[in-house]
């Protein structure tokens, strides 16, 4: 059994592209489960095996705690990690290869909290990686590129576990604009170069400052662009957690 958070910003497309790669796995003849983590969500695309909020809900949280929908998410932050024993234990009783996990919309809720260590520690880190979504609409410009590319440096920081890049709604951009994002991740020194163009705004210098030490410590790499509208990228991102977890072998079917 291995766990694959998916985690990025709000409206990056987590639960959709949880819902497509499901389809795609059951396709394959390849069983997963899905446990949902965000305790906020009204409507889900898939029907979760799991499912947070049959033990925690944000509108209870509201009225209990008299608490808004901001410090609400962070009240069932904490309260996710101290109901963990009840997901595991409902976990436990499936035997499955792959658990995709879709974490709450806001990111700092789920990678910036000492309630994240509980909850990953409990369903085993060790047989975990995360799949971090870049939108597309936050990486137009190399700045907003780069920013995104350091906050899932901080991601892996703070989850430690293994990292893909995702490129989410790769149907949205035109073919150039998705050239061009696929070069920057892949050739860091064309990005370095866009960066150049632009060095007459204050902000590209602090952007290129990050560049270099995310260079430094070897955040650029492949990424992989996927489409759930369209479908698009679902092999790719199997071959990619295949090889983050066996070495590219298929998994031993149970």
């Amino acid at each position: 059994m291995r766990n694959i958070y998916f985690v990025g910003t709000a409206g990056c497309g987590k639960s959709s592209l949880v819902c497509a790669f499901k389809e795609w796995l059951d396709s394959a003849g390849i069983d997963s489960i899905i446990i949902n983590l965000d305790p906020g969500a009204d409507t889900l695309p898939y029907v979760p095996d799991i499912d947070i909020r049959e033990w925690i809900d944000l509108q209870d949280v509201m009225d209990e705690y008299s608490l808004g929908p901001n410090g609400a998410q962070v009240v069932c932050a904490d309260l996710m990690a101290m109901n963990i024993n009840k997901l595991t234990d409902v976990l436990d009783t499936y035997r499955t290869e792959y658990v995709l996990i879709d974490t709450p919309g806001q990111l700092e809720l789920f990678a910036f909290r000492r309630s994240s260590d509980i909850i990953t520690g409990a369903l085993g880190r060790e047989r975990s990686m995360t799949a971090f979504l870049a939108d597309p609409m936050l990486c137009k410009t190399s700045n907003g590129f780069v920013s995104v590319m350091m906050l899932s440096s901080l991601v892996q920081f703070r989850l430690r576990m293994p990292t893909v890049n995702i490129l989410s709604k790769a149907d949205i951009p035109s073919t150039d604009e998705l050239e061009r994002l696929m070069t920057w991740f892949s050739d860091p020194d064309a990005l370095y170069g866009d960066m150049l163009d632009n060095d007459t705004d204050p902000q590209t210098v602090i952007g290129m400052e990050l560049f270099k030490a995310m260079e430094n410590i070897g955040v650029f790499a492949s990424i992989t662009a996927v489409s759930s509208k369209d479908s698009i990228g679902m092999e790719d991102l199997y071959a990619t957690a295949q090889q983050c977890f066996f070495g590219g072998e298929d998994a031993e079917r149970n």
